[in-house]
């Protein structure tokens, strides 16, 4: 019974998402341009249930390059109100579009030159009347099987809120890069680092010329720890590694002449390599699917500038 309750709630919320798509018209894309245009903060509004759906839309205009803010409508009349200030544009939630607390918003908006654009379920309301750009967010019914609390059509609103807020940020351009710099914490910050940031380098860097023999070589991976060491030519650029599981194999095969090699002799040519600018996550990927424990990271010309090791992507709990 409980599942079947489910599956129709599912059902309508779905259909009334779905149910947007053929009522997207023009006022969306004035909405867009007004939000572009807007040279101070998308101010969002709304009371009770699309309050809290505003608060939503309004952290993920903020979080992907809209500087955004919500203000409470109540609290806006008793001292609030101040927030909204000139070249801000206000987005107000209603959806019958005739909330008091937020039609009591307009004559301020107005008196401020604030462009309004509105999301509501009633385009001959009083607030669509007096919107710059109207979005209709109706739905044929609610999921609550009483047709009264608001669930779908909240469902449509967050949606409507989500294109808005990607509409934007596609036509600003915001990048992985904005986006990293608005998530420096969390696990969503840690995805996002590059690999110069994590990367060993200077001391820390394994590096041997391709002359250096094998004692030399082993001494320099046991010191800097990292299972491996990078080979490079007299100008920096990488020629090869030395691996671990180089040497193991190594010593199998020549027992008794492998401390007169030379790095050159035994180095693994063309390893992995990464760019400095890689992501985090894209580095894990690779090393996963390689089945390798380390990356070099280098420049346009192959010079060395590092080595990511998966236990500093580890450290990171990406997975």
């Amino acid at each position: 019974m409980s599942i079947e309750s489910a599956k129709r709630v599912l059902r309508i919320e779905a259909a009334a998402i779905e149910g947007l798509l053929e009522r997207l018209d023009a006022s969306f894309d004035r909405a867009v341009e007004i939000f572009l245009q807007c040279k101070g903060r998308v101010v969002v509004t709304g009371m009770g249930k699309s309050g809290l759906i505003g608060r939503k839309i309004s952290a993920t205009f903020a979080s992907t390059g809209t500087p955004s803010l919500f203000l409470h409508p109540a609290e806006a009349l008793h001292g609030d109100l101040g927030v909204l200030v000139r070249e801000d544009a206000l987005l107000a939630i209603s959806y019958s579009g005739e909330n008091e607390e937020i039609l009591q918003l307009l004559e301020p908006a107005k008196r401020l030159a604030v462009p309004v654009v509105s999301l509501t379920g009633n385009r001959r309301s009083t607030l669509a009347a007096a919107s710059d750009a109207v979005i209709d967010i109706s739905v044929k019914e609610e999921a609550c099987s009483l047709n009264l609390a608001p669930t779908a059509s909240t469902t449509a609103t967050l949606a409507m809120g989500d294109a808005l807020a990607v509409a934007l940020l596609d036509r600003r351009g915001f990048s992985a890069d904005d986006f990293a710099a608005l998530h420096p914490g969390g696990r969503l910050g840690r995805r996002l680092r590059r690999a110069e940031q994590l990367m060993h380098r200077g001391d820390d860097l394994p590096r041997v010329g391709a002359d250096a023999k094998l004692p030399d070589v082993i001494y320099e991976m046991s010191k800097k720890g990292l299972g491996m060491t990078t080979v490079v030519d007299d100008g920096g650029r990488l020629a090869g590694i030395v691996t671990d599981g180089d040497l193991r194999r190594l010593m199998q095969k020549k027992k008794e002449e492998i401390f007169r090699l030379s790095a050159g002799e035994v180095m693994t040519h063309n390893p992995v390599t990464i760019s400095p600018d890689e992501l985090a996550s894209a580095a894990l990927n690779l090393m996963e699917q390689r089945k390798i424990t380390s990356v070099v990271v280098v420049d346009a010309e192959r010079r060395v500038l590092g080595v990511l090791h998966l236990h500093d992507l580890w450290t990171l709990q990406l997975f």
